[in-house]
């Protein structure tokens, strides 16, 4: 039995066609991804491998984002160029959400942060520190990683935060760094060093304006608990 292609299916049945005709709204998730790949293999279509796929995700798009080539040549019917061209195709999807943000950079609440930063952070297996510099109109002047950790800790040099901050003129920031673990609840570490570079911003005259937590699905605002 030969694999099924694309274009040994009903016209109905095709989703390339389907795009053409209804517009790419129309298509499922796994349809789109059946174009990626074109073939299924000799027991089933390509629609219905990236089905199969997607419900070892919980059909959840993110977790799809995360499985490496060798994950995804596990199924029968992906080799590597089929497993390239999804990961290449959901980090493109990734890069276009992340300057989608950038064209709006100015925060008025907590909930802006989260949606600049959580596509950059949200899902790493690492802690990262990152730092928004702000302008008096609350525009972002630039965002900065300040360290890179481990599964659990960061650590950050507040010197070389500030040192920024006025190279830039900022007059306030927002630090951000996030949890792998998913826990949402700030550490004594992280009220520790909180309490530093607020007091750090107060003598340069630069406001501390936030430190949010950020976990893939959800966040933590120091400022909206107000505990800053």
């Amino acid at each position: 039995m030969e694999k099924r292609t694309i274009k040994s299916w009903a016209i109905d049945d095709r989703p390339r066609e389907k795009l053409l005709a209804k517009g790419k709204n129309s298509l499922s998730n796994a349809e789109l991804i059946a174009i990626l790949i074109s073939s299924g293999n000799r027991c089933e279509s390509a629609v219905a491998l990236s089905k199969r796929i997607l419900q070892s995700v919980g059909n959840n798009i993110n977790e799809l984002a995360k499985l490496s080539v060798e994950q995804l040549i596990s199924f029968k019917g992906i080799g590597e160029a089929k497993a390239i061209a999804i990961i290449t195709a959901l980090e493109l999807s990734k890069r276009r959400l992340l300057e989608t943000t950038l064209e709006k950079p100015k925060i008025t609440s907590s909930n802006n942060v989260f949606n600049l930063m959580q596509p950059i952070i949200g899902d790493l297996p690492h802690e990262e520190f990152w730092v928004l510099f702000l302008n008096n109109s609350n525009k972002v002047l630039a965002k900065n990683q300040v360290s890179k950790g481990g599964f659990t800790a960061t650590i950050v040099d507040v010197r070389l935060l500030f040192k920024r901050a006025l190279e830039l003129a900022s007059v306030g920031i927002i630090v951000c760094h996030n949890h792998p673990s998913g826990k949402l609840q700030p550490s004594n570490a992280d009220k520790q060093l909180t309490k530093k570079i607020k007091e750090a911003g107060i003598t340069l005259d630069i406001k501390l304006l936030d430190h949010l937590i950020i976990t893939e699905k959800s966040y933590f605002s120091f400022a909206d608990e107000r505990i800053l």
